[in-house]
C-alpha cells in the first residue's frame, strides 16, 4: 500500500459521485448543474417521520382528537373496527387502519410503523335497548364487529384490549426522555438514501469506505490510507430539510461495536457544506458492543481542522447533518493515537438524542368512578349511572380500572385522564382537576380531546391519573388549570 510521501491514482470519477450526491462543492457552494448532468437534483432527506397513533378514532372523543391533531398538522393514523365508517366519520385525508384490540392478530406491525405516542379513546358502547327492564339487564350492548354474532364484552375491550395494545407497542415508546433519530436494526431506502461516504478523495486522498446495511447493524468500512496525504474516511448525512429541533434534549447517544480504534462524531447546526464542524473523539474496544454518550456541551468547534475557541457552542436547534468519521488526526495537528492505516470496521445499531423531560407516550382515556364499585361507606344513591350499575354493565368500570394497571405497569410513560360524565356541548369551559376518584360532574367531549394532545407535550402529566370534570360554581378553585402548566399540581402515580 502507498505510504503517506508517495503518490497513488487519484479517482476523478469518485471525487465528482461526492460532490453529487452531496449536491455542493467545498469552494464553491451549489452545484446543481452537476447534478443534473450526473442524473438529477437528489431529494434531501425528512427527518425520521412521526406519527401520533389514535384508538377509538371514530368514537366522541377519538374524532375529535384526530381532528385537532390534523388542524396542527400532525400526523395521524386512525386505529378503526370498520374502515367504511372510518371513512365516513374521519374521512379520506387521514391514515385509517382496520384493526381489532379485542383481536391481536389484527394489531400487525403495520398498526405501529413509526408511531411516536398512543392516544387511545376505545371503550365499551353502552346504550338503552328496546326491551329494557327495571334492572336494566338489557342496558349494556356490545359493538358487534366482523361477524353479527359476535359481541364484545367489557373484560375483552377495556381490560384484555388494552393488554393487547401494550404488547403490540414498540420499545422506542419505553425509552425514557429519548428520540431514535436512525434505527440501524430495522434498515430501509431512507436510511441508505440519507447516509453517504464521504472520504479523503475530494482532497486528493484514496481512501475508500461505505455504509452497509447487514440487517442488524449498519456497517461501516473500508480502507484508510495515508497516500497522497490523505488518511480519512467518513459518513456523512444529506442536510435535513427542515433540520432537527433537539434543544429538549442533553446529548447524542450512539450504541455501536468497534475495532479498537478512535473515532469522531461530527454535528452540523449550520446548512452550508463548509461549516464549523462540532466534534467528539470516542474509543471503541475490538468487538465489544458499546453505549456511547455524547453531551452536546462536550462538543469541540471545529473548522477547517482548526479549534475555535471563541465560539459560542453548538445550536441543538437547527441540526442540519451528522457524520462519523476515522482519521489520522485529532485536533490542531495532533495525531490520533489509536489510528492504523488499512481496513477498519464500525457496527452502528443506533443513534438517538437523549436527556429530555419524559412526556407521556400514550394517553389513555378512562373514566371517572372506576375505583368506586364496591368500595365501603359509598352512597350509591348519589353516585353516576355507572357506578350504581356497574354490575348489570357487566363491571365496565372494575374491568377500565384493570385496564388502567396495564397501562401503569408498561414502562411506556402515559397520562390516564378520567373525565366525569362527558357531553355533546361547546368545549373551552375551565377544567377542574383532582385525584382520588371523588369528584363528580360533567364535561365536554370537546374539552377532553383537547386534554389529551396537549398531556403529550407536558412533562408533568407523565406517569398521572387525575379526574377532570368542568368547573362548575361553587368548586374549589385550587385545582382549576393552572397557567404554569395543566398538570403542574398533580401528584405521579
Amino acid at each position: 500500500m502507498a505510504t503517506e510521501n508517495q503518490k497513488a491514482p487519484w479517482d476523478i470519477s469518485r471525487f465528482v459521485k461526492t460532490l453529487n450526491y452531496f449536491g455542493v462543492i467545498p469552494f464553491l457552494g451549489s452545484c446543481r448543474w452537476l447534478q443534473k448532468l450526473f442524473g438529477g437534483e437528489a431529494k434531501p432527506p425528512s427527518p425520521p417521520s412521526e406519527v401520533v397513533l389514535v384508538v377509538g378514532a371514530t368514537g366522541g372523543v377519538g374524532k375529535r382528537v384526530v381532528k385537532r391533531l390534523q388542524q396542527q398538522g400532525i400526523k395521524v393514523r386512525a386505529l378503526v373496527r370498520d374502515r367504511k365508517r372510518g371513512l365516513e366519520i374521519l374521512g379520506n385525508k387521514v391514515d385509517i387502519i382496520e384493526a381489532d384490540l379485542t383481536i391481536p392478530e389484527t394489531l400487525t406491525p403495520q398498526v405501529m410503523q413509526d408511531v411516536t405516542a398512543i392516544i387511545c379513546c376505545s371503550g365499551t358502547r353502552v346504550q338503552p335497548v328496546e326491551g329494557d327492564t327495571p334492572t336494566r339487564e338489557k342496558y349494556y350492548q356490545g359493538i358487534k364487529f366482523y361477524m353479527p354474532e359476535v359481541v364484545d364484552i367489557p373484560e375483552l375491550v377495556e381490560y384484555k384490549g388494552i393488554q393487547n395494545l401494550i404488547n403490540a407497542t414498540p420499545n422506542t415508546l419505553r425509552n425514557l426522555g429519548q428520540k431514535i433519530l436512525f434505527d440501524f436494526t430495522k434498515p430501509d431506502a431512507e436510511l441508505k438514501a440519507t447516509w453517504g461516504a464521504l472520504d479523503d478523495v475530494v482532497m486528493g486522498g484514496v481512501s475508500e469506505s461505505s455504509l452497509l446495511l447487514i440487517g442488524d447493524a449498519a456497517l461501516f468500512t473500508g480502507n484508510v490510507s495515508t497516500a497522497n496525504s490523505g488518511g480519512f474516511v467518513s459518513i456523512r448525512t444529506r442536510n435535513f430539510e427542515p433540520p432537527l429541533d433537539l434543544s429538549e434534549f442533553a446529548g447524542i447517544e450512539l450504541r455501536v461495536k468497534g475495532d479498537g480504534k478512535r473515532y469522531k462524531f461530527i454535528a452540523r447546526s449550520d446548512e452550508k457544506w463548509d461549516s464549523i464542524g462540532y466534534c467528539y473523539s470516542f474509543d471503541t474496544v475490538y468487538n465489544i458492543p458499546m453505549t456511547i454518550r455524547i453531551p452536546f456541551k462536550e462538543l469541540i468547534p471545529v473548522f477547517r481542522a482548526k479549534t475555535l475557541k471563541d465560539n459560542p457552542g453548538f445550536n441543538p436547534q437547527s441540526v442540519y447533518a451528522f457524520q462519523l468519521m476515522l482519521s489520522k488526526f485529532e485536533y490542531d495537528g495532533e495525531l490520533n493515537p489509536k489510528f492504523e492505516a488499512g481496513i477498519f470496521k464500525l457496527e452502528i445499531e443506533s443513534i438517538k438524542a437523549y436527556g429530555n423531560a419524559a412526556k407521556p407516550r400514550l394517553v389513555m382515556v378512562s373514566s371517572a368512578g372506576v375505583t368506586r364499585p364496591g368500595k365501603p361507606g359509598l352512597n350509591l344513591d348519589e353516585e353516576p349511572p355507572a357506578v350504581r350499575m356497574n354490575d348489570q354493565l357487566g363491571g365496565i368500570l372494575t374491568w377500565k380500572l384493570r385496564g388502567e394497571d396495564v397501562v401503569r405497569s408498561s414502562n411506556i410513560p402515559y397520562a390516564i385522564i378520567r373525565p366525569c360524565a362527558m357531553t355533546e356541548e361547546p368545549g373551552g369551559e375551565a377544567l377542574m382537576f383532582d385525584q382520588g376518584d371523588t369528584i363528580k360532574g360533567k364535561v365536554s367531549r370537546e374539552d377532553i380531546a383537547e386534554l389529551c394532545i396537549k398531556a403529550l407535550n407536558e412533562p408533568s402529566a407523565t406517569n398521572v391519573t387525575v379526574e377532570v370534570k368542568a368547573l362548575a360554581n361553587g368548586d374549589r378553585p385550587q385545582h382549576s388549570e393552572p397557567e404554569s402548566g395543566l398538570f403542574a399540581t398533580l401528584q405521579p402515580d
